[in-house]
C-alpha cells in the first residue's frame, strides 16, 4: 500500500509542477523574431468586404486583375512587407495565387491590376505562384464549388534576400524570425 501511495503522490506532484509552469509562463509561445507579440495589421480592399465575395473581374472568369489593397497599423521597425494569396480549399492542397515580397516598409497600398512579371510598380517583387508564373492568378475553383481565399500581409524587420524560383514556401522560410506583424483578408468565390 505504501508503494501505491508513493506512485499516486509522485503523479500528483508532477501534475501540479506542470500546472505551475504553465501558469507562470515558463512555456509561453514565442513568435518568430524573438518578439513577445505579433502586431495585427488592418488589411482591406475597396473591391470587396472582409469575408465577402470576390467580384468576377478579379477572377479567371473575368479580367483576372489583382485587387486593390491597403493597410494600416504598421508595426515600428517594419522594413518590408510580403503578401501571399492562397486557396486552402484547392483539390490538390493549398494553391498559391499571388506572392509579393520586398514591398517597401513605408508602403500602405497596392493598386489594382498589377501587371504580370517580377517587378511591382512602386516596389516589390512578385514570386512564383502554383501556376509556375510570376504575378497574380485570380480565383478559379472547380465549377459549382465555393472556395475560400486568404490574403495574408506580413510586416518584416528586413527585406528578404531571395533568388531563383521564389514560391510561397521559400518566402515563408526566409521570413522566419523576422515577422513583426500580420494582417489577413479572407473572401470567397464560386464559379457558376
Amino acid at each position: 500500500m505504501k508503494c501505491q501511495g508513493a506512485i499516486i503522490s509522485a503523479g500528483f506532484l508532477v501534475f501540479w509542477i506542470t500546472v505551475i509552469l504553465l501558469v507562470t509562463g515558463c512555456t509561453t509561445f514565442q513568435p518568430p523574431g524573438g518578439n513577445t507579440t505579433v502586431n495585427t495589421i488592418n488589411l482591406v480592399s475597396v473591391a470587396f468586404p472582409p469575408r465577402g465575395t470576390i467580384p468576377v473581374q478579379y477572377t479567371c472568369d473575368g479580367q483576372d486583375l489583382s485587387p486593390p489593397l491597403r493597410w494600416e497599423g504598421i508595426p515600428a521597425g517594419t522594413r518590408s512587407f510580403c503578401l501571399i494569396l492562397e486557396d486552402p480549399d484547392a483539390p490538390r492542397g493549398t494553391y498559391s495565387h499571388w506572392i509579393v515580397y520586398n514591398i517597401p516598409g513605408e508602403t500602405t497600398e497596392i493598386p489594382a491590376a498589377v501587371p504580370a512579371g517580377t517587378e511591382v510598380p512602386g516596389g516589390g517583387i512578385q514570386g512564383t505562384g502554383s501556376n509556375q508564373k510570376n504575378g497574380y492568378s485570380g480565383p478559379c475553383p472547380p465549377q459549382g464549388s465555393t472556395h475560400q481565399y486568404i490574403l495574408t500581409l506580413y510586416a518584416l524587420d528586413t527585406p528578404l534576400d531571395l533568388s531563383g524560383t521564389v514560391d510561397a514556401t521559400a518566402v515563408r522560410n526566409a521570413m522566419q524570425g523576422h515577422i513583426l506583424g500580420t494582417g489577413q483578408l479572407s473572401s470567397t468565390y464560386q464559379r457558376a
